[in-house]
């Protein structure tokens, strides 16, 4: 066999650590990528050395008149338009992407009507269309349709003038794109957000403001700003109303002077003005709207402006986990004794198509009761702990809590369901920890559990912030309250869930797999948190796969198979002598 001497190479002598740290280190070359950049150097230099020295570009020319009164007044115009458009049209174009993605299928339907046909429409006719709508119609009136009564009568001409013209054909126009960016960002936020709005009983429009537009703005303003550019610059095809904006201005000098390149030189230089400061409010806005989804600090002077705007800053902090407090006191206002909720299941089916889900499901979990349902995947587990605070309506069947329909009101011998308002009032009372912990990314660990009592509960603020710390305390995450979710473990998100779950003193709290999302060693923190719960005497029904911490917390185990509870027993007879062959078939495999 060949040595290593035979074939070229020597043995490297052993070099201590003392050593290597007194060696030079010497960066990789990359020669091609600095002939790239001198090259694209001298191609901007040349570039600019032939504009300003070519006397044809009429620089003289450009610098009398870039100042004048007549093209400023232009370029003001220009920017009114731009801004009213421009919120105008994302006003009109937020309520059409809402109504588009509304269960309704009336407003649906009339806002993919509206979109398809301004989509469809080029700008320039829409503007001579309105322009010319006293032709059509020569008075706007307002009063009650199809009877004498008005309140008043305008002459069209007279009311539309071109700026109104131009005003409302350019947000009509914007409306019908912006809608379908919002409309993206929406639908670029997670399902779980929605849940997890949904789960605390948040008012649709609490949820549409606060919980997922700000997410869906990373998502709008690329496209969004994109678009308001694109306006800027389109405020310029309104020349056809006669309407003097910039370019409309510039081209009524040039025609005059002939001096053409040097008046479209001044309308480029402001348009690029325009972009440069549109782009600067680009970053700012984008910077805002990323505080919960980097890692990274924002830089200074952002951070320092954010400071001004908000009066605090956002803190970011480390992503390393923290242990769990050994001494943690008991969960403050869920203390031994408290009265939990009692859940009644009655004959409950669910499918989703063909697929039946649950079949005939009936459960009594009793006030104060610690239920853990365990069963192979697929046995309908987690869409049986959906019913029970209606985020998932069943088929058939009923769900109560403490005897009360979350889902319907008993008027007589007829059950009527109740509409979203009432549904939320009754889930309030029903808290929710999701397997995805579901925590909004773009609120503190702090924010995230006071939401709901300020704005479900009506709690003051100050009230709600300080029993928020108390509980986030009581959760082992004082030093966590400031902490955007990002930058805190799968442990610690998950314990800030369970913080957010309690915020409203529910009467009975769900566990949806809370441990599956979690690396191994960040198990214990949770299930911690959740057995001092089961001492509370809150109502716990638990979804998981940890057979041991179930054997532990629960009273009653319930077995689930293919939408069927098999078998339900306390948990020494279950695990010692289960009576269903599929629960020991179960067993053996998992333990």
């Amino acid at each position: 066999m060949a040595s290593v001497t035979d074939i070229g190479l020597e043995t490297a002598p052993r070099t201590s650590s003392r050593d290597l740290q007194r060696l030079r280190i010497v960066p990789a070359r990359h020669p091609w990528r600095v002939a790239g950049t001198v090259l694209a150097a001298a191609i901007i230099l040349i570039s600019l050395h032939s504009v300003f020295t070519n006397e044809r570009w009429g620089w003289s020319v450009f610098a009398e008149y870039f100042f004048s009164e007549p093209v400023l007044a232009g370029l003001g115009r220009t920017l009114q338009l731009t801004a009213v458009s421009a919120v105008i049209g994302f006003i009109l174009g937020g309520l059409l992407a809402f109504a588009r993605v509304s269960k309704s299928p009336l407003l649906s339907t009339l806002s993919w009507g509206y979109i398809w046909l301004l989509r469809s429409i080029p700008l320039i006719v829409l503007l001579l269309v309105l322009n010319n709508l006293g032709y059509l119609y020569a008075t706007i009136n307002l009063g009650v349709p199809f009877t004498e009564i008005m309140w008043a009568q305008f002459d069209t001409v007279q009311t539309l003038s071109p700026f109104a013209v131009a005003v409302i054909g350019l947000s009509l126009n914007q409306a019908a794109f912006s809608s379908e960016i919002i409309r993206g960002g929406i639908l670029s936020v997670d399902q779980g957000q929605h849940e997890a709005a949904a789960a605390l009983g948040l008012s649709r429009w609490r949820q549409a403001v606060h919980i997922v537009l700000p997410q869906a703005m990373r998502a709008i303003l690329p496209s969004g700003f994109n678009e308001i550019i694109g306006l800027a610059k389109a405020t310029s095809i309104v020349y056809v109303l006669a309407l003097p904006e910039l370019f409309y201005t510039v081209q009524v000098i040039y025609r005059r002077n002939l001096e053409v390149i040097p008046l479209l030189m001044v309308a480029t230089v402001w348009y690029l003005i325009i972009m440069v400061v549109l782009s600067a409010f680009q970053y700012l806005i984008e910077q805002y709207y990323s505080r919960g989804a980097r890692r990274e600090a924002l830089p200074p002077l952002v951070d320092k402006l954010f400071r001004i705007i908000s009066r605090k800053a956002p803190e970011v902090a480390s992503a390393a986990p923290v242990s769990v407090v050994a001494d943690r006191k008991p969960l403050a206002g869920f203390e031994s004794g408290r009265i939990g909720g009692e859940v009644a299941i009655h004959g409950v089916n669910k499918s989703f198509g063909t697929l039946k889900v649950l079949d005939d499901i009936d459960l009594t979990v009793g006030s104060g009761e610690v239920v853990a349902i365990i069963g192979p995947s697929g046995a309908g587990k987690s869409t049986l702990l959906r019913t029970i605070n209606h985020l998932e309506r069943v088929n058939t069947g009923l769900v109560a809590i403490d005897s009360e329909l979350i889902g319907y009101e008993r008027r007589g011998d007829a059950l009527y369901e109740l509409k979203e308002p009432a549904i939320r009032r009754r889930r309030a009372g029903v808290g929710m920890v999701f397997q995805n912990f579901n925590l909004f990314p773009h609120l503190t660990a702090l924010e995230n559990v006071v939401e709901a009592p300020i704005s479900v509960a009506g709690v003051p603020r100050e009230q709600a912030l300080a029993s928020g710390r108390d509980l986030l305390a009581r959760v082992g995450l004082a030093d966590k309250a400031d902490v955007y979710p990002r930058h805190l473990s799968g442990g610690q998100q998950q314990r800030v869930a369970i913080a957010r779950a309690l915020a409203l003193r529910p009467k009975v709290l769900l566990f949806d797999e809370p441990t599956s999302a979690l690396d191994p060693e960040l198990v214990g923190e949770v299930l911690d948190v959740i057995k001092e719960l089961a001492k509370s005497g809150t109502t716990l029904v638990i979804v998981t796969h940890e057979i041991g911490f179930a054997r532990e917390v629960a009273d009653r185990i319930v077995f689930m198979e293919a939408g069927r509870i098999l078998e339900i027993a306390a948990p020494e007879r279950l695990f010692s002598a289960p009576t269903h062959h599929r629960t020991r078939e179960f067993l053996a495999k998992v333990l």
